[in-house]
């Protein structure tokens, strides 16, 4: 059964790579065999993550990647290919987050979050499917969404948005790459401690928000390796267009 999720072959591409889930994702599939890409808008915060990864045995690169500049991702793909191979694992991980009331929502702040949360995953994984389309390649995107693109937060109206649009993409991109032999799918991460969250979940509001969880705590990342693992390799051969929501159980609690 282990075989299953062996990456052993396998190129994987990491985007928002440089903290957070996408540095946890990148040595999750390191470490089930694969080569892996790392992208990120500053190389050089991606240095700490390459020695962590070389140091346990993996083989990885780091490329500078801006996903809201077309140029940049096919420069990314060109130098991913050139170093390790064509990229048949795409993880679109890379996303911002900015919490705001809906009356004070701007269109420049909405239109950015938009661009690298919506039209980023776009950009990343359609370069990357056209590069498996034109090599008769088979391969598999994983767009990371969030609990909420399936759910509602006050303050949190651009970013649930934004995410909801992944997950329906993610459903658009399935029905049509699956004839490739692409399979695309979704993880929709509840509350995982993160840089992005960590100062809000450390205050007493944070705490108190926490017990309102059914786990009553945050999410290990570790607790994402077994739906990435899932999804990346031939475990899934027969999932496509699906949302995986790895949220202790936020989605079913009653209010």
């Amino acid at each position: 059964m282990t075989d299953l999720f062996n990456l052993n072959g396998k190129i994987a591409l990491v985007t928002g790579a440089s903290s957070g889930l996408g540095h946890h994702f990148a040595k999750t599939l390191a470490g089930a065999g694969a080569k892996v890409v790392v992208a990120a808008r500053r190389r050089d915060k991606l240095d700490n993550l390459v020695q962590e990864i070389t140091e346990a045995g993996g083989e990885v690169i780091a490329v500078t990647m801006d996903v809201t500049d077309s140029a940049s991702i096919r420069a990314a793909y060109d130098e991913a290919e050139k170093k390790l191979g064509l990229v048949d694992i795409i993880v679109c991980n890379a996303g911002v987050a900015a919490s705001q009331a809906f009356l004070e929502i701007d269109e420049e702040g909405w239109d950015f979050t938009m661009d690298t949360n919506v039209k980023g995953v776009m950009r990343t994984a359609q370069e990357g499917c056209k590069r498996l389309v034109a090599a008769g390649k088979s391969g598999t995107v994983i767009n990371i969404s969030s609990l909420l693109g399936l759910a509602c937060q006050t303050l949190q109206t651009s970013y649930a948005t934004s995410k909801a649009a992944v997950i329906h993409m993610t459903r658009c991109m399935a029905s049509e790459m699956m004839r490739y032999n692409i399979r695309v799918n979704s993880i929709a991460p509840g509350y995982f401690k993160t840089e992005m969250n960590a100062d809000f979940f450390d205050t007493e509001r944070g705490k108190a928000y926490i017990k309102t969880i059914p786990s009553r705590r945050l999410g290990r990342l570790e607790e994402l390796d077994g739906p990435l693992l899932l999804l990346a390799s031939e475990a899934s051969s027969f999932i496509n267009g699906t949302t995986l929501v790895v949220d202790g159980g936020h989605m079913v609690k009653s209010f």
